[in-house]
């Protein structure tokens, strides 16, 4: 009796085991499954020319020369908040470079702007202005002044194991900086040409 009692016990502690096991698997974020799978496939693509992230840059610092560029261009800015130890972050990178069409309406309307997010250096400081981040790449729309417009998810971005196409293109245009009227852009000239006149 109580050798089948200790069977009986062990063969329950095991299918226990197996099934919490199981229900692991089960429970696993698509999103986790898809960066290993991403992770794997970076592996085998050659390398590519990308601005990285670097824990050492002072994100205020580039943040306010951003400010100056997209003031002076007509253009909003984008912080992209990430690290290199992302796969989804330097994935990013290659997405934009394999699609031209993309890559050129992120730069027509954009100031991008790297933020590092890692051991090295949290930036705690800069980065508490900002909405709380989930999960990282994470992309805070700013305008030409530096106000926050919109805190972006990049997982809403994603289609399987890469970044959707048309996705990113309605997020790039429908934050792009609005469209100036003839009139506007007129008396931007002028006033342009007139102080370049008194500068004379």
């Amino acid at each position: 009796m109580k050798i089948i009692s200790a069977f009986l016990f062990v063969f329950l502690l095991f299918y226990s085991t197996a099934s919490a096991q199981k229900a692991a698997v089960a429970d696993e974020k698509p999103a986790a499954k898809a960066a290993q799978a991403s992770a794997a496939t970076e592996k085998t693509l050659p390398p590519i020319e990308r601005e990285k992230f670097d824990p050492l840059r002072d994100p205020a610092a580039d943040l306010q020369k951003a400010v100056e560029q997209a003031s002076a261009d007509g253009k909003r800015i984008i912080l992209d908040i990430g690290g290199e130890w992302c796969v989804w972050c330097r994935y990013m990178d290659r997405f934009f470079i394999l699609n031209p069409e993309l890559n050129a309406l992120k730069k027509k309307n954009f100031v991008w702007v790297k933020i590092n997010m890692s051991e090295e250096n949290e930036n705690k400081p800069f980065l508490s202005a900002y909405p709380e981040i989930a999960g990282y790449p994470h992309l805070f729309v700013l305008d030409e002044k530096g106000k926050l417009l919109q805190s972006q998810s990049t997982d809403v971005l994603e289609s399987d194991k890469t970044y959707d196409l048309k996705k990113f293109t309605d997020f790039f245009k429908t934050w792009a900086p609005p469209e100036k009227k003839p009139a506007e852009k007129a008396a931007e000239k002028a006033a342009t040409g007139g102080a370049k006149a008194e500068n004379k």
